[in-house]
């Protein structure tokens, strides 16, 4: 699916989450009335040859178009025939013929509004040269009998709702050239609505053309928050992901000075060793110099390092579990109550990217508790059996006022605890508790499938 699908996709169901019945709304919260619903689908444009009121989500917000424009023409059509032969004293089969052409292309407006104002003004502008030559027409209104202004005004608000600002003012710059050119030929004693009906017509026009601006405007903030919202969420993880990579760096230069010193050493520490081997320990030393080199070189990337090294802290060591005692206790101090359970030699049992990745989760976890629920009781469970770490963190309700999620953060905090998770391959479970509270649950394991420890990142899925 493309983002532009996405997008679309997100907007409809906007659209429905804004026009849901009361049922499905959330306990609380306001549901909107037939005339505020109404109002979002007048403001929501269809798109080409698609009816209006297409996106709306009940099947009568639907069907009300149709259902407007057939009440109109079910109506104008008998009066427009009994006005033209009575009144303007048109003879029945013409007047039978104009009634049709005048009121059934309003059906087509729904859909195609632009050509059925195309085939009324050609019926209206018909009508009114033939009413040149009816005997009743002086003190009558013309060119617009009222049942053919009704009709058109009609017209214009379906073209309102659906053509382009350019197409408007043709349209109605066509209405009063129209009027202006007959006007020259008026009978005598009939009243002029040329002027009426081009005023009249702007107006709708203005307004219809005014609300389907401010559905467009709608929506094109609409698809620009949801584009915002998927780059941020694509930035964030990144940003997580460049952080990861720069703990592991410590993680791995460690292994990678180990190999670098044992494989300098082996023939001071094994005398009598043949001179091929040595070789073999020199180029293993080399090696592991040329990794070592190349991953400061990624890391100066990763860090944005510029002539002073990087930023304040990040070359201290690493922490892990060994430290989360010293969390806790800094969390307690700034008034968050915080339970810690350590299983014992849970600190020294752990490779040190589960080590790492174990204290990155509950630093996380412990400032989300902070951010969103201040004053919760948390409790802290850090067990280790033979073949996992077991990170449980759990808090009950906000002791406070309840706070609101916050939506201008870095939202670093879940996409952090999944990434870590994912790069030691254990499993991650989070959700609400029944009482309010909120549950994280990471499970690390101390091998990977190869019966390995877990020290780099796995390769990444598309």
């Amino acid at each position: 699916m493309s983002d532009q699908a996405r997008t679309r996709f997100r907007l409809r169901r906007r659209n429905r989450e804004r026009t849901r019945r009361p049922s499905d709304a959330a306990p609380g919260a306001r549901v909107p009335g037939p005339l505020a619903q109404l109002a979002v689908v007048l403001r929501t444009p269809a798109r080409a040859a698609q009816p209006l009121f297409a996106q709306a989500p009940k099947a009568w917000q639907r069907l009300l178009p149709f259902a407007v424009v057939g009440i109109f023409v079910v109506t104008l059509l008998p009066v427009t025939i009994t006005v033209l032969t009575n009144d303007y004293g048109v003879a029945g089969g013409w007047a039978g013929a104009l009634g049709v052409a005048q009121t059934v292309p309003l059906l087509l407006a729904v859909t195609r509004p632009l050509p059925a104002w195309v085939l009324v003004l050609v019926a209206d502008t018909t009508a009114a040269v033939l009413l040149l030559s009816a005997g009743e027409v002086a003190g009558q209104p013309w060119p617009w009998p009222p049942m053919t202004i009704v009709g058109y005004l009609v017209l214009m608000a379906c073209l309102g709702l659906r053509e382009s600002i350019r197409t408007l003012v043709g349209v109605w710059l066509a209405t009063g050239a129209l009027g202006v050119v007959l006007g020259f030929s008026r009978p005598a004693g009939a009243m002029d609505t040329a002027a009426l009906l081009f005023v009249l017509s702007g107006v709708v026009l203005v307004l219809t053309g005014a609300l389907r601006g401010l559905g467009d405007a709608q929506q094109r903030i609409a698809e620009q928050e949801s584009i915002s919202e998927a780059e941020r969420a694509r930035r964030t993880l990144l940003e997580e992901r460049a952080r990861i990579a720069r703990e592991l760096h410590d993680v791995v230069a460690h292994h990678m000075s180990v190999i670098t010193v044992q494989a300098d050493s082996a023939p001071y520490r094994l005398p009598g060793m043949p001179e091929p081997v040595q070789e073999e320990f020199a180029a293993i030393a080399a090696a592991a110099r040329e990794s070592l080199g190349e991953m400061r070189r990624l890391l100066t990337v990763l860090r944005g390092d510029g002539a002073n090294g990087g930023a304040p802290g990040e070359r201290a060591p690493q922490p892990g579990i060994d430290r989360l005692q010293q969390l806790v206790e800094a969390t307690v101090r700034a008034g968050q109550p915080v339970e810690l359970s350590l299983a014992a030699g849970a600190a020294g049992a752990a490779p040190p990217a589960v080590d790492l990745s174990a204290y990155r989760i509950v630093q996380e976890a412990l400032a989300n508790v902070v951010r969103h629920a201040p004053g919760a009781r948390t409790r802290v469970s850090v067990t280790v059996d033979e073949d996992e770490v077991l990170v449980l963190v759990v808090n009950g309700p906000a002791r406070d006022a309840v706070v609101e999620l916050e939506t201008s953060g870095t939202g670093h905090g879940l996409v952090g605890m999944r990434e870590r998770v994912r790069l030691t391959g254990g499993t991650l479970d989070t959700g609400p508790l029944p009482d309010g509270g909120f549950r994280v649950a990471a499970r690390l394991p101390l091998r990977t499938a190869g019966g390995s420890a877990p020290t780099d990142s796995p390769e990444e899925g598309s």
